[in-house]
């Protein structure tokens, strides 16, 4: 199920209209699924990667999509001995389309996927469905199965290291010696100012803020750059429009640079 929350008008009307499904051309013409293998680590945990291949033009969705995406959701209530499944998201690209802003991913995306299994004697499968967006000049949304038994004994696989090299950049890593965020209520829900201080991520930068919430929805940030710190203020609101609080902890920001991304969870009071 898609939800789109918008916080006026115009944007709710452009994203309802991606969403509509295109009778020409199925998903199943222009993105394939597959699961790669990439072995067992040293400890103990499966290495693998879902593969989506897209046709030239199409793209499809980062996990916080931007102002018209459709946030991709995984089921994987089908697989079995599977304890627990860690995602890696490769840094996005963002796309302008009609004065809209999204982030996603065109022609391919690696997904790596480690899994730790329930019993490490027995073997993974991993079976279940993906609820994606992929997007030209409409957007599809479709349901796609995948159903794999891991290969313990897989080589390294290139592509999905390719995908993990591509990951951002921790805090450490980006040299972020501290993020902390103001909260002030609006009349529709809290403003968050998160004021991040670090060097540049290189040309025009641009944060993502998560709430840590899936009922929050939070506006595309404006963000600019102060020196060595950055600040991206940004408004979020409640699905169902009641009240709510915000855990600082729980917030995750995303710094999408020409050189490279920085992802940071959780703010100081500020």
């Amino acid at each position: 199920m898609k939800f789109c929350f918008k916080p006026i008008a115009a944007a709710l009307t452009a994203c309802i209209a991606l969403t509509v499904p295109a009778h020409a051309q199925s998903t199943r013409e222009v993105v394939q699924l597959d699961v790669l293998d990439g072995g067992r680590t040293a400890n103990g945990t499966y290495l693998g990667a879902l593969r989506l291949t897209l046709q030239d033009g199409w793209k499809t969705y980062w996990r916080a999509p931007g102002d018209a995406g459709i946030p991709p959701q995984f089921d994987w209530s089908g697989s079995q001995n599977v304890g627990n499944v860690s995602i890696t998201w490769p840094a996005p690209k963002v796309f302008v389309q009609n004065g809209l802003q999204s982030i996603g991913y065109a022609d391919q995306l690696v997904l790596p996927v480690e899994i730790t299994p329930g019993n490490p004697a027995k073997p993974v499968r991993l079976r279940g469905d993906m609820d994606l967006g992929v997007c030209k000049d409409v957007c599809i949304p479709e349901r796609l199965e995948f159903d794999h038994t891991l290969d313990a004994d897989a080589a390294r696989n290139p592509a999905i290291a390719a995908a993990l090299a591509q990951r951002p950049y921790s805090e450490t890593e980006a040299r972020v010696t501290q993020a902390r965020c103001q909260l002030t209520p609006t009349s529709d829900g809290m403003k968050i100012e998160a004021r991040v201080t670090m060097p540049s991520a290189g040309g025009r930068e641009i944060a993502v803020i998560e709430p840590g919430n899936p009922t929050l929805w939070a506006s595309q940030p404006t963000t600019e750059r102060h020196g060595d710190t950055l600040i991206a203020t940004s408004e979020v609101i409640n699905a169902s429009g009641g009240p709510f609080a915000l855990d600082r902890s729980g917030i995750r920001i995303t710094v999408l640079g020409t050189n490279h991304a920085v992802d940071i969870q959780g703010c100081s009071a500020g």
